[in-house]
């Protein structure tokens, strides 16, 4: 009989990490979630419950190794889903934001998740080749739009940077089986979701591009309908 699936979910919140985590539980996979609250050990549901400080991109290798150590194989799927922002201390003064700031929570929203992908890939190459290897970014649509809010510049440089280098990573990796996804929710006009993001439809829609479903790699989708295309930001 084959070992089950592992996922690796980093950033495991209320809402949407939560929610992804039972549902791969669901459909069979092993799980081990991430977050800075966690307990650093396995639950009696066999949930690996590991803490981490995103900021700190050297981090992020003990976490694969803790997972492989545990579930003796490598996670085939790994979901970012960590995010920062500082809000600007001189109120709507984007150039106020301190650049360590600017640098740490760059850190949480590229850095990390590069190194998440890189040790991805590497654990992907001890996996058989016929097992399914997917890199899942919690994204929002301000890699497209700008959205004209102070508060959002360390969001908004991050998920830019790292739609960019995603998109390039899945460009050139589909013939190694290997997918990478920038995933965006917005509402059925196109608009963006803000705090208003559903978990259970990330869970649902992660759960599909596990398969490798038919999507591109800058996966917007609505909820109930899964991926939709949309003209521009």
């Amino acid at each position: 009989m084959a070992a089950a699936p592992v996922v690796l979910i980093l950033g495991a919140g209320p809402r949407i990490g939560a929610s992804v985590a039972q549902k791969f539980a669901s459909v069979g996979y092993k799980v081990g979630v991430v977050s800075r609250k966690g307990t650093d050990i396995k639950s009696a549901e066999g949930l690996l419950s590991l803490t981490a400080d995103f900021s700190k991109p050297d981090s992020i290798p003990a976490l694969f190794e803790a997972v492989k150590a545990e579930f003796h194989t490598s996670p085939s799927v790994v979901i970012y889903n960590a995010a920062a922002l500082t809000p600007p201390p001189v109120k709507d003064s984007l150039f106020s934001i301190p650049a360590e700031s600017v640098a740490s929570d760059l850190n949480i929203n590229t850095v990390s998740p590069y190194v998440a992908a890189q040790q991805a890939v590497i654990g992907w190459e001890t996996l058989p080749k016929e097992t399914k290897k997917t890199f899942i970014y919690t994204g929002n649509i301000m890699n497209v739009s700008v959205v004209p809010v102070p508060m959002m510049l360390d969001l908004a440089m991050g998920k830019s940077a790292s739609a960019s280098w995603i998109g390039l990573a899945d460009t050139l990796s589909t013939d190694k089986g290997f997918r990478f996804f920038y995933a965006d929710e917005r509402y059925e006009d196109g608009k963006i979701k803000g705090m208003a993001l559903d978990g259970a439809a990330h869970a649902e829609f992660y759960a599909q591009l596990a398969t490798h479903e038919n999507v591109p790699w800058n996966a917007t989708f609505v909820k109930g309908k899964g991926y939709v295309q949309f003209k521009s930001g």
